[in-house]
């Protein structure tokens, strides 16, 4: 069996440990969490995904902050919370500059595939993780759209097992946005 696909597998089987304990809420998701990043980085290199490397690198360094925030709450659980409007359009807006520059630059300075669809899901995947890190309910909604986009993206530069992953995930999220709003809604009655 080639290394390459050794590796995928790995990462992808980490990566949905990671994702399941996420959403119950276990603090050893982010260990899961940093070990599949690292080992992406990689395989998206190899793959000429650049801003996907680059993402990957973003997704280990907040495992270890998001270990650092649900830890520091010392038994208690972090509660699930919304943002408001005007800090929702401030990241949204954010997002959608980072992936117009991301996209440019790796379009104009590199041999990257599908640059600009790369920087939108790398761009919004930095947001969606901040998000998740701080138990905001509508990072599930980011991430049902990065996964469900990230599908077509893996599989056309040969990444099948990773567009797979993508296809759990994109379910995947739809039941993490379930448990999570119902725990929001709990915490509100």
């Amino acid at each position: 069996m080639n290394l390459d696909i050794i590796i995928e597998v790995v990462s992808v089987i980490l990566s949905l440990a990671f994702l399941v304990l996420l959403m119950h809420e276990n603090i050893w998701c982010w260990s899961f969490g940093i070990v599949s990043s690292l080992l992406s980085i990689y395989l998206f290199i190899e793959a000429k995904l650049y801003s996907e490397s680059i993402l990957y690198l973003f997704y280990a360094v907040m495992g270890v902050y998001g270990w650092w925030v649900w830890n520091k709450r010392k038994g208690e659980s972090m509660p699930v919370v919304k943002w408001p409007l005007n800090k929702t359009l401030v990241g949204f807006g954010c997002g959608v500059l980072l992936a117009a520059l991301l996209g440019w630059y790796f379009k104009t300075n590199s041999d990257a595939e599908n640059p600009f669809i790369d920087a939108t899901t790398t761009s919004f995947s930095f947001l969606a993780t901040y998000l998740e890190a701080h138990k905001v309910l509508s990072a599930w909604v980011y991430w049902i759209v990065i996964n469900a986009t990230s599908i077509w993206l893996y599989q056309s530069r040969g990444l099948h097992i990773y567009s797979l992953l993508m296809i759990a995930y994109a379910a995947l999220s739809v039941l993490g946005l379930y448990q999570w709003n119902k725990k929001f809604k709990s915490k509100v009655l």
